[in-house]
This record gives structure tokens, sequence and C-alpha cells, in this order.
């Protein structure tokens, strides 16, 4: 077997780059403890990110409205903990912000909620 043969990945795939590559070896980051909910939105327009690294210029470009790691992760189609390195990164660099959201202990109690839930019924 030689040449078209070897291929372990069709055409169509294009180029592979593994995941580690694109993080420089690094694949954690708890610094900032991002979670799937966690919202980050970029600092930076979408011209000032052009002078970022491929990666994190397409974060920023994404994140000009605030949006969930969950979300970055899917669109940009990278791992998870692959984007969780990058925005960490992007955070401490000042590029972008976060929000967490509110622990369960300061959710609203059922009352205030079956009190909305009313009040929608109303409409």
């Amino acid at each position: 077997m030689s040449g078209e043969d070897e291929a372990w990945f069709d055409e169509a795939a294009g180029p592979l780059v593994r995941p580690y590559a694109v993080t420089g070896g690094r694949t954690r980051s708890d610094q900032f403890g991002l979670e799937l909910i966690t919202l980050v939105v970029a600092l930076p327009s979408v011209a000032e990110a052009s002078a970022l690294p491929p990666e994190y210029a397409r974060i920023v470009r994404l994140c000009q409205r605030p949006m969930s790691v969950a979300e970055v992760a899917a669109l940009i189609d990278l791992p998870l903990p692959v984007i969780k390195v990058l925005l960490s990164d992007l955070i401490e660099q000042n590029y972008v912000i976060f929000r967490r959201a509110a622990p369960m202990s300061e959710a609203p109690d059922q009352h205030v909620l079956q009190a909305v839930l009313d009040g929608i019924r109303k409409l």
C-alpha cells in the first residue's frame, strides 16, 4: 500500500490539526472555573481581533455578543476543553470577560417562579 491507499481520513475532512496543537499542549485551564453555562463576551472589535492568532480571532469575532461557553465550543467546532483553554487565555489577556451563572442558593424560590408563571398565563 502506498500513496492514497494509506490515507486514514478522506479528502473532504481537510487538514487535521490535533486539539493539543491549538492549545500548545495544554489540556486544562481551571483557573476561572468556566462551566458550560458561563457567559463570555469579547471586548475588542472584530477589526482588532485580526491581530490575534486564528483560533483566538475566531472566538473574539464570535463573542461580540454574550454567549455561553457551550455555544462557543459548538460554533467553533473544537472540543470543550480546548475552548476552555483558549477562553482562559483570552480572559487573562483582557480580550474576553465572563460571568458565571448565579449559584442555586441565589435562585428565586418557588413562590416567585409561580407568580411569574401566573402572570404570563394572564397575558
